[in-house]
């Protein structure tokens, strides 16, 4: 029964992902109708507010995150999912009824706040699930945002426009509403002095009563992971005493505590080596390069088809990182994702094969990189910090992600108008010299690849073992 429910509530709690898949998905079904003379607004868009259209969202996610990292030790978890799941419902209640341009892009721009969800729903699910089933909860995070794309092609591919917004705000609503399930975590409720509230917390994810040997071993957890060692600047054995660690501030605390730094570079540094391997520009371009490989399929049925290997993808590794562990699925993911990009980026150079095998080298790679390197970051950053910490350490290194993933999109195209042609590719079709910018994907992977195999050890964040036993980062994850 505990196991349960704690898959149900990290079911609700995934629909914030869902939400934001939904909301970055929208643009692509709407930005013919916003551009064209028989526009539903007041006036067709122009093409800068077309550009705004899909980057406001963006843009809103990358404010929002700081603000998050703060609000997550204020309001607590549950709250915070609550608070920015009242953004899209007030943006689409405004697009349900207005007409003027302005309010549309700035409806957009306020549901982006939602995208601060790759922060708070990891942490929330990290903090409620049992070890056992840990990893694979907190992996979906990537299977409901895959989940929101597929529902929002389909619905913007065969629904009007005004029967698209009231579903888009009966969704949102729904997740507001189901919110009221879930509990706080006990993890947050520990942090700020109120046990008993943590005991209940932690009896009804689990199904025990307060007295049950399992809900004993959890607080005594907590006490433990809210009490670290400072094993590098400490004799070993000596904890910092809870009042002495009330005095430190978040940076005094993170200056005092190593392995917390450590922690934060081999985050840092897997998020975004995921991120430069590529997948968000294949999702960008993904509708032009199955078209061109398949015209004879319907666009809107590939690009569906697309999003549904992504989502398995999902699936797969949320099943794989518990059973295998996060360092194999992280590394065979890069090393695949290497050789895809290779034969893709020479394909798209030299045609050396019929276009169709394009098409599957397309799903193929977004397969191998969904599949653990676009997941495995995500469980990481959630398991990796202490208490104390994981809030601020987790706002810097999601909002790293977002900025990169931003700067990216910005520096695409000009890179590639610089670069050129492909030698192989005819012009018009696809994006020019995208091959170039492949290749350059497949180092990535074999980077983020190479790095796991040299600084992480077997067995690492198998339930965050290293800090939650009292380790040091060095023994219990990584090594130099």
């Amino acid at each position: 029964m505990g196991v349960f429910r704690q898959i149900y509530c990290a079911v609700i709690v995934g629909c914030l992902c869902l939400n934001l898949g939904l909301i970055l998905a929208w643009p692509s079904s709407t930005i013919s109708l916003f551009s064209s003379v028989n526009t539903t607004l007041d006036r067709p868009m122009t093409e800068m507010e077309i550009t705004l259209l899909g980057s406001l969202s963006s843009i809103a996610a990358v404010i929002g995150t700081p603000l998050t990292g703060v609000l997550l030790d204020l309001l607590g978890r549950k709250y915070c999912c609550i608070l920015f799941s009242l953004a899209p419902v007030v943006s689409w209640s405004i697009l349900s009824f207005a007409r003027r341009v302005e309010l549309v892009l700035l409806s957009v721009f306020v549901s982006g706040l939602v995208g601060t969800s790759f922060m708070i729903v990891p942490n929330f699910i990290n903090e409620f699930s049992q070890e056992s089933i840990r990893g694979t909860l907190t992996a979906t995070v990537n299977i409901f945002f895959g989940l929101g794309i597929i529902v929002s092609y389909f619905l913007g591919g065969f629904w009007s426009y005004d029967v698209l917004n009231y579903v888009y705000l009966t969704i949102f609503t729904v997740t507001i509403i189901l919110l009221a399930l879930v509990r706080e975590s006990p993890v947050h409720l520990m942090k700020k002095g109120l046990e008993k509230e943590a005991v209940e917390s932690i009896c009804f994810y689990r199904s025990e009563k307060p007295n049950s040997k399992i809900v004993l071993q959890e607080i005594d957890n907590l006490r433990r992971n809210l009490n670290p060692q400072f094993g590098d600047t400490q004799p070993e054995g000596e904890a910092l005493k809870p009042e002495s660690a009330k005095k430190l501030t978040k940076w005094q605390f993170i200056r005092k505590h190593k392995p917390t730094v450590r922690g934060f570079f081999i985050s840092f540094t897997l998020l975004n080596l995921a991120v430069f391997q590529g997948l968000i520009i294949v999702q960008v371009y993904a509708q032009v390069l199955l078209q061109d490989t398949l015209p004879s399929i319907s666009a809107t049925w590939t690009t569906m088809a697309f999003g549904f290997v992504n989502v398995i993808s999902a699936v797969v590794a949320a099943y794989l990182i518990d059973v295998f562990g996060r360092r194999p699925v992280m590394i065979y993911s890069s090393l695949f994702t290497c050789v895809f990009c290779i034969l893709l980026g020479s394909h798209l150079q030299l045609l050396w094969a019929p276009s169709w095998l394009a098409a599957a080298l397309i799903f193929l790679y977004c397969a191998t990189v969904t599949s653990g390197a676009n997941v495995v970051p995500f469980v990481v950053v959630a398991e990796m910090f202490l208490p104390e910490v994981r809030g601020v350490m987790t706002m810097l290194i999601i909002e790293s992600g977002w900025i990169f993933n931003f700067l990216i999109l910005v520096i695409f195209n000009p890179l590639l108008a610089a670069v050129g042609m492909g030698i192989g590719t005819p012009r018009g079709t696809v994006p020019p010299r995208y091959s170039f910018d492949l290749l350059l994907n497949s180092r990535e992977g074999t980077v983020g690849g190479l790095f796991v195999s040299m600084c992480v050890v077997r067995g690492w964040l198998v339930a965050s073992a290293g800090l939650r036993s009292g380790w040091s980062l060095r023994e219990g994850w990584g090594h130099w």
